[in-house]
């Protein structure tokens, strides 16, 4: 019955255990999460308080709502200091109590239960060992010791069994105090807590409250308004930017601005990877005074991309993408190619580049100046009626009559030579002459002649120098020379004395070009040897265009814009077959205009001093075939001199008989005869006198 009653104790003190295991747990949750409410509430007031040292990007000194933080964080400071309060009493009142039952109480019965066992069994062995003890042989010694041990055992395990039953019982009402106390402690804490709360409290700080409520519900309508407003003006945006959201525009409905200084938007740059490979990547480009400027996404600020004063920008054909256009240095050093979004931005970056380069933007107002060069270029040149279907073939006829005042049609060509105002302008250019914008080979219009002589136009040249079957025409040539240009236009002009030819061509294939928005420009490789200047593919190495260097008779670079040059070149032929035509041709270099004049010059020289060197040769050669002429004849009258003295001593022999004397003279006469007939006029009368 005893062992019965105690595994009831036992089972009740286990179950007790358990639940005070787990009220401690939800104590303990209270209690941290207290400690935590106070340390949160203590730090709020110090973000608080440092609110007026945080700087803003976007709000200002605001002096009120720094004043009702500091107030706020004042209350919340005291808050702060009940919650510190209120922890520490939990930590006394509550947890204390109930950590004391679960650490000091629960563990006594566990380890008097321990202690019980242990006796428990060892009474059981001491009573195994009596038990054990044999009638016959009596050893009054070991009697004793077994009859000591039972009387040990069962004293401790009586002893023991009674502190165990001990605590048993009076876990049943420390069951009750360790339950009702913590949460007596709780509830006084509380109290306590709350009545500082009201304390704290007062009328003043309530009326504090109601105003910041009335505040923030004021706040609240404003914003709701506000968002009321911007949303309409979203839906009014939406509705005027429609065909904006198309990447090309129609340019009839947004027209380009072509008075633009200043442009930015995203381009797509090429970057070579490798020798043949490229790749492109979208940036945000802007321009800043006379710098081009980059900046990718994520980054603060843009970066140098390129110098864009006295640079030059063409259209440009890459990699079958359209809008793309590149821009060369004004040293021809570095270069890029970008591409567009769309046709308007492509004029329109195109034009403004254009605008930087002539350095528009120092001035005052410099869209307003960018718009009188445009008009100023309207007036001094007007298109032809055909100029529009000529322009869609891209070979554009511009009908072309110079005002009476010499106006420069844009800013890159600048004053105009002092010379030219003495002379009529249509002595220069003929009227109504067409301008041909692009590259097409003058054998195939002009010069069939040519074609059949030079069979050089579309003939594909070896860049490696490696000649295969036939033999490069310019492989003995002294000079070779390359530059990269860009060709600008051609027409046909009156005279080609004078420099002033070239000025005049060059400006006014500029003015039709930024009348007419013909931006494309072919970029070739001019090779300038002894016997020719030829325009090469740079692609495909297919000569495009050969001018034979005699034709060539005029050639100069423009006086300030150093990196225009052109040259007339006479032909045969033309609109009348009966008179010779002169064609003016315009390019851009990257700034080498004069290094090609001079390359051109000294390749006329060297045409000129081959040339006499080549005649000299000729009647050196001459005089050594008269030389050698006058050697065969004094040859030839050694030899005869030399059959006559043999024949004489023939004749002396044979004197015995006449007939062979008449015989022998017959021989020397039939002999001499046909040695005069071979000897000429000038030998028969030396032969006759001899």
């Amino acid at each position: 019955q005893t062992r019965s009653l105690l595994g009831v104790f036992e089972e009740d003190a286990a179950a007790i255990s358990n639940y005070i295991n787990q009220l401690f747990q939800a104590m303990h949750r209270i209690y941290d999460a207290q400690n935590e409410l106070s340390a949160a509430t203590h730090l709020t007031s110090k973000l608080l308080k440092e609110y007026e040292k945080q700087r803003f990007p976007l709000g200002g000194d605001d002096e009120v709502m720094t004043s009702t933080l500091q107030q706020f964080a004042k209350v919340i400071d005291e808050l702060s200091s009940c919650h510190a309060v209120l922890s520490t009493q939990l930590a006394d009142a509550m947890m204390f109590p109930i950590t004391q039952f679960k650490e000091r109480d629960l563990k006594e019965i566990l380890t008097l239960k321990e202690v019980f066992q242990i006796a428990s069994n060892d009474h059981d062995a001491a009573i195994t060992r009596y038990s054990r003890l044999s009638k016959r042989k009596e050893n009054e010694k070991i009697k004793a010791e077994v009859t000591e041990d039972v009387y040990t055992s069962r004293k401790k395990q009586h002893q023991t069994m009674m502190h165990y039953f001990c605590a048993l019982n009076t876990l049943q009402y420390k069951k009750k105090i360790s339950l009702l106390e913590p949460l007596l402690g709780y509830m006084q804490a509380q109290i306590s807590f709350f009545k500082m709360g009201s304390e704290n409290l007062t009328e003043q700080l309530e009326e504090f409250l109601t105003n910041i409520g009335t505040s923030v519900q004021n706040v609240r309508r404003e914003m709701d308004c506000e968002v009321e407003n911007m949303q309409q003006t979203i839906e009014d945006l939406e509705v005027a930017s429609d065909p904006l959201y198309l990447p090309d525009p129609d340019p009839t409905k947004f027209p380009a601005h072509r008075n633009l200084t200043r442009k930015a938007g995203y381009l797509n740059a090429r970057n070579k990877t490798g020798l043949v490979s490229s790749s492109w990547e979208r940036q945000f480009y802007f321009t800043q005074g006379g710098n081009l400027m980059s900046q990718a996404r994520g980054d603060v600020a843009g970066g140098l991309v390129m110098d864009i004063d006295n640079c030059s920008v063409m259209a440009v054909d890459c990699e079958d993408r359209r809008y793309c256009f590149q821009i060369t240095s004004f040293d021809g050093k570095k270069s890029s190619i970008l591409q567009a979004e769309s046709k308007k931005d492509y004029e329109e970056w195109i034009c403004t580049i254009n605008n930087i380069s002539k350095q528009i933007y120092l001035s005052e107002n410099p869209e307003e100046i960018a718009a009188r060069v445009n008009q100023s270029a309207l007036e001094a040149v007007t298109p032809s009626p055909s100029f529009q279907q000529r322009h869609e073939s891209m070979r554009p006829a511009v009908q072309s009559r110079p005002p009476a005042a010499r106006t420069s049609s844009t800013g890159s060509l600048g004053s105009e030579s002092a010379a030219l105002s003495a002379l009529s302008l249509d002595s220069l250019v003929a009227p109504d002459t067409p301008i041909q914008f692009d590259i097409i080979s003058p054998v195939s219009e002009d010069l069939p002649g040519q074609a059949k002589s030079s069979g050089q136009s579309g003939r594909r040249t070896n860049p490696f120098g490696e000649s295969g079957g036939s033999k490069p025409e310019t492989e003995d040539s002294i000079l070779h020379q390359l530059f990269i240009v860009r060709f600008l236009g051609s027409m046909e002009v009156r005279s080609d004395e004078s420099p002033d030819v070239v000025y005049e061509t060059m400006r006014q294939i500029l003015a039709a070009r930024a009348i007419h928005n013909v931006f494309r420009m072919t970029e070739s490789h001019l090779l300038v040897t002894c016997d020719c200047l030829k325009l090469i593919d740079p692609q495909t190495q297919v000569t495009r265009l050969r001018f034979p260097l005699p034709n060539v008779v005029l050639y100069a670079t423009h006086q300030e814009n150093k990196r225009l040059f052109g040259f007339v070149l006479r032909t045969s032929g033309g609109r009348m077959e009966s008179r010779q035509t002169s064609i003016c041709y315009i390019f851009e270099s990257n700034n080498e205009g004069e290094k090609i004049c001079d390359s051109v010059g000294l390749a006329k020289q060297i045409a000129l001093h081959a040339e006499l060197d080549r005649k000299a040769s000729e009647k050196q050669k001459e005089i050594d075939r008269v030389k050698e002429k006058q050697q065969k004849e004094l040859n030839k009258q050694k030899q005869i001199e030399k059959d006559l003295e043999e024949q004489s001593r023939l004749i002396a022999a044979s004197s015995r008989s006449n007939q062979s004397s008449t015989e022998g003279q017959f021989v020397v006469l039939s002999s001499s005869q046909s040695e005069d007939s071979d000897l000429g006029e000038d030998g028969k009368k030396k032969r006759e006198s001899e």
